[in-house]
């Protein structure tokens, strides 16, 4: 394990966290962050060169329809259903003193 983790930083990310972790959870802790990164080292070893960033596996588009408005501002035909309107709105009842 080339990542050494000091007790600091897992005092320090346990406080971000606010967790309180055990003497045993701090020690399981510092492995599981030095095995993390070195995956991470591991992983930046790989050749990339030519492959472009991606954020998905599979292509996505954008699958959002086109915004058109279908039924327009037909305030009377809104209003037929109010059981009472003033001023070309609806009426309710008063909720607040």
């Amino acid at each position: 394990m080339a990542n050494i983790i000091s007790d600091e930083t897992i005092d320090y990310v346990g406080i971000l966290a606010k967790l309180e972790l055990s003497d045993e959870e701090k020690e399981q802790a510092k492995k599981d962050m030095g095995n993390m990164l070195d995956y991470i080292d591991k992983l930046n070893e790989l050749n990339t060169d030519g492959v472009e960033p991606m954020s998905h596996v599979f292509p996505v588009n954008n699958c959002f329809r086109e915004d058109v408005v279908t039924n327009g501002d037909d305030r009377d035909a809104m209003l037929q259903n109010a059981p009472d309107m003033k001023a070309g709105s609806y009426k309710v009842p008063r909720t607040v003193n």
